[in-house]
């Protein structure tokens, strides 16, 4: 697809209002959206693309309300679901882009700026639409299919929304410390910079890769008893991370304690 096609969206809000915001500063026609409530069944018909963005819960539902169009490819965002969910459809096709979008123009914002999608497609010639999306984009594309569609999107929570629980903990214990989350928040980046840079192995530093058990007993003293099951947790996450690493030869792995719950 070139930069004149065209796509409708339907349920614009915050994934489908960015997506729509996006396609159109990259040249794409975006045709007037289907909103909650109105008709679906010719949705599919006059545009090259056609987007539902609603829950993952209801997609299903709406693409068989639609009357399917062999020239239209139909696409959902859902991380999760695969394309069965547009069973009715002839050429269907799944994006997901690997970013946050909090607003519509946040969103906008950041699918314009290098964003990865997750992408998948039952032809070819839906999958080089969903290539073509991206490309326009200027973003990167990776395929996932419905096999491993939910193991991905799983990793996905665990790198977003997992990393914002993460930081709610250490907002928690850093306040009983007196100190804010804000003095904490270079370290976090300089910390996404060291796993670009290196890789995860490589980044890990602190006390769990020095094998320096000590410190982490006095961690578990000091911290509300609240926050200790997570901090175990990431403790023995730190632990595979640790274990992971190519021994030397020469080398032993001195033995690591067992945590006290």
């Amino acid at each position: 697809m070139t930069t004149n096609s065209s796509v409708r969206i339907i349920g614009p809000g915050r994934a489908g209002g960015a997506l729509a915001i996006a396609l159109a500063r990259v040249g794409w026609t975006v045709v007037a959206p289907v909103h909650r409530g109105e008709s679906l069944s010719a949705a599919a018909s006059g545009v090259d693309l056609l987007v539902i963005a609603t829950p993952d819960g209801v997609i299903a539902d709406v693409a068989r309300e639609i009357t399917p169009d062999p020239t239209t490819v139909v696409v959902h965002l859902s991380g999760a679901l695969g394309l069965e969910a547009l069973a009715t459809h002839p050429q269907r096709a799944s994006l997901h882009p690997l970013t946050s979008m909090p607003t519509a123009e946040i969103g906008a914002e950041r699918l314009v700026g290098g964003a990865w999608f997750a992408i998948d497609a039952n032809t070819e010639s839906a999958l080089k639409c969903m290539e073509s999306l991206a490309d326009a984009l200027g973003g990167r594309s990776f395929v996932v299919d419905d096999e491993h569609r939910v193991a991905y999107h799983a990793a996905a929570a665990i790198a977003s929304n997992h990393v914002v629980a993460l930081l709610g903990s250490a907002e928690r214990v850093a306040r009983s410390a007196g100190v804010p989350i804000e003095a904490y928040l270079e370290l976090v980046r300089a910390t996404i910079d060291n796993i670009e840079d290196l890789g995860v192995i490589d980044a890990l530093t602190g006390p769990v890769a020095r094998g320096d058990w000590d410190t982490v007993a006095r961690h578990r003293d000091a911290i509300d008893p609240s926050e200790l099951a997570l901090y175990d947790a990431l403790v023995d996450a730190a632990r595979r991370v640790v274990d992971s690493r190519p021994i030397p030869s020469d080398e032993s792995t001195p033995p690591i304690p067992e945590t006290e719950n």
